[in-house]
């Protein structure tokens, strides 16, 4: 039966050009971004509304009574927090039976597999958030308005066969416009875009991460989702002393941000030792919760409600304590016995109130300067949140979108770069990369690194390179291989194993016993490779043993093949020049690698420039 042409295949031929468009064509992939955009958008306001509607069901808020304003909740209400830990456990359980590995986050993603992200994945994520954030966990649905946006965009762009770095601009723009979505506020949608999941900001990303982020903007209007908004009376632009001030708000913040990660981190070591199922583990997380949820109500959910409590309510300093302490602990409580979510929302909250409790701090010191407290909660919202996020325009643009205030937007710019520059320089890591640093990933952020992890000694080998006995003479080196034949030869020990690698210029040195054994000549018997290690690691053992050539083998020391370092310096160089034209098309910026490959390549040029020489006279 003959294969079916194109012709007698109108859809595969639609796709096909489809591809080509967009490939070829800014304005098609910008027009993609924007249905992407539109479409995560949408996504985040259903999720969003779903999981609102689950909080209103099982507490009873309303609009008319919303959580802001209760005292206390009934103990009949407060149940449904150890219940809904159980059914968050008996759901992963179930997940993992039916899909056993980890699902990937965005972030990891875009870091490490080009924006490849399975719609399952996107899913499983979805669902554990809304079970959390639903029942009232202390959990953002940051995150799963980032996964529904992102994990959309990469089904769409997989499908389109788009190449890596289009997929992960894609995948960064769906998430940014979810984000976009969720606050009504463009500029916030596109930086998150930019600083959290794709990692960079680069000419070929702005376009269409602005469009996506204005499109789901637009979506979620026309959805019937009102922008996010905080009314903060009008200030002047701050004093020199003031932006002081800001800035060491900023460092109170930074270490707030790198208390709160290590805390949930301690508590989910200390939850990993109870002699209990995970599900059983959730379950008591939500019994812990249910003490925090009696003392205020304000401790539950992402902290949406709870940061008008601040700015718009006159509060003692203690109530403003004791509330940070609260929603502190049941976050901390919240992630780290298994509830699925994010920090983000739960920052604003914090930092809103740290702000306030700085300015607070000041008047009740006597300070000459003082700070308006509103003003302060915005800034400290800025600075806690890139803490803990790590994405400093991203917060500043928020403080803007949300208050119109270009004075309170400049001190959260000044403050949140303080709070950056402490936070990396101290810690490292933001809390998404924090966990999958947990997790034994060693990402920093989502640039992309994958490529590194894809050139590994396997890929760039020579295979069946040229092997001799180790216990046969240099005569009989020379008469198997004369000069010529073959640059260095593996030498193998009676059980076939590696045992070195010799030189072929060497063994014909005239020196040289020829009646002696070549593996005197031997070099590098420990420094071979395993076929999964990466550029990273062939580096440094090219760098430790100053050899031109290693051997890769299996774990039984079995020869598979000889990587030389000439060979791997060109594939560096050459997915290099590939990354940079995906991201500047013929421009000479140099796209992002990481420092010690940098490093290497430098070394490695000026190793082998021959020296100048002296012009004649």
């Amino acid at each position: 039966m003959p294969a079916p042409t194109a012709a007698a295949d109108p859809p595969r031929l639609r796709l096909e050009w489809l591809r080509a468009q967009l490939r070829a064509s800014e304005a098609w992939f910008i027009a993609l971004a924007v249905a992407v955009g539109a479409i995560a958008g949408f996504l985040a306001v259903l999720l969003g509304r779903l999981s609102l509607a689950l909080q209103r069901a099982l507490y009873g808020f309303t609009e008319a009574d919303p959580m802001i304003l209760r005292v206390r909740l009934p103990p009949s209400a407060l149940i449904w927090l150890p219940v809904g830990g159980a059914a968050l456990g008996l759901a992963a359980w179930a997940m993992a039976r039916w899909r056993p590995r980890a699902p990937l986050d965005v972030v990891e993603a875009n870091a490490l597999f080009g924006g490849r992200l399975a719609l399952r994945d996107s899913f499983v994520v979805c669902v554990q958030t809304f079970i959390s954030n639903g029942f009232g966990a202390s959990v953002g649905l940051e995150a799963a308005y980032a996964q529904a946006g992102g994990g959309s965009a990469s089904a769409i762009g997989r499908r389109l066969n788009l190449r890596r770095q289009d997929l992960r601009t894609l995948v960064g723009a769906g998430a940014g416009g979810a984000i976009a979505a969720a606050f009504g506020a463009p500029l916030t949608g596109a930086f998150y875009a930019f600083e959290v999941v794709i990692g960079t900001y680069t000419a070929s990303t702005v376009a269409p991460v602005a469009a996506a982020a204005l499109a789901a903007a637009a979506a979620a209007r026309l959805a019937g989702s009102a922008p996010y908004a905080l009314h903060v009376a009008a200030m002047n632009p701050p004093e020199a002393v003031q932006f002081l001030l800001y800035g060491l708000l900023g460092a109170v913040c930074a270490g707030a941000g790198v208390a709160i990660m290590r805390l949930v981190a301690w508590t989910e070591r200390m939850a990993l030792r109870l002699p209990i199922a995970p599900w059983q583990r959730m379950t008591v997380g939500g019994a812990l919760l249910m003490g925090l949820a009696a003392v205020t109500p304000l401790t539950l959910g992402s902290g949406h409600a709870a940061l008008e409590f601040g700015p718009s309510t006159e509060v003692t300093l203690a109530a403003l304590c004791g509330l940070f302490l609260l929603k502190t602990a049941a976050s901390a409580v919240s992630l780290g016995f298994g509830f699925r979510g994010g920090l983000f929302f739960a920052s604003l909250l914090l930092g809103s109130l740290m702000g306030q409790i700085f300015a607070g701090v000041l008047a009740w010191a006597g300070a000459p300067v003082s700070l308006e407290p509103a003003a302060a909660g915005m800034v400290g919202m800025a600075a806690l949140a890139v803490a803990v996020v790590g994405a400093p325009l991203t917060m500043s643009f928020l403080v803007l979108e949300t208050t119109s205030d270009f004075g309170v937007a400049a001190a959260a710019l000044a403050a949140a770069l303080v709070a950056s520059s402490i936070v990396r320089e101290r810690f490292g890591y933001s809390f998404s990369t924090w966990r999958l640093h947990l997790r034994g990933q060693t990402i920093r952020s989502a640039r992309d690194v994958g490529w590194v992890r894809n050139l590994t000694a396997g890929r760039m080998m020579r295979a069946q390179p040229a092997a001799i006995e180790a216990a046969a003479t240099v005569a009989e080196f020379r008469r198997r291989f004369p000069l010529g034949s073959a640059t260095r030869v593996i030498a193998l020990d009676e059980a076939r194993r590696y045992a070195g690698v010799i030189e072929t210029a060497r063994a014909y040195a005239a020196e040289i016993d020829v009646g002696s054994p070549v593996a005197d000549l031997a070099q590098g018997a420990d420094a071979a490779v395993a076929p999964g290690a990466d550029i990273e690691e062939v580096m440094r053992i090219f760098d430790a043993t100053q050899l031109e050539e290693v051997a890769v083998v299996d774990e039984d020391r079995q020869v598979l093949g000889l990587l030389s370092e000439s060979l791997v310096a060109r594939r560096y160089a050459k997915e290099l020049e590939q990354i940079q034209q995906g991201l500047f098309g013929e421009g000479s910026a140099q796209p992002p690698a990481p420092a010690s490959l940098r490093t290497w390549a430098t070394r490695w040029r000026s190793r082998r420039r021959p020296p100048t020489e002296s012009p004649k006279p």
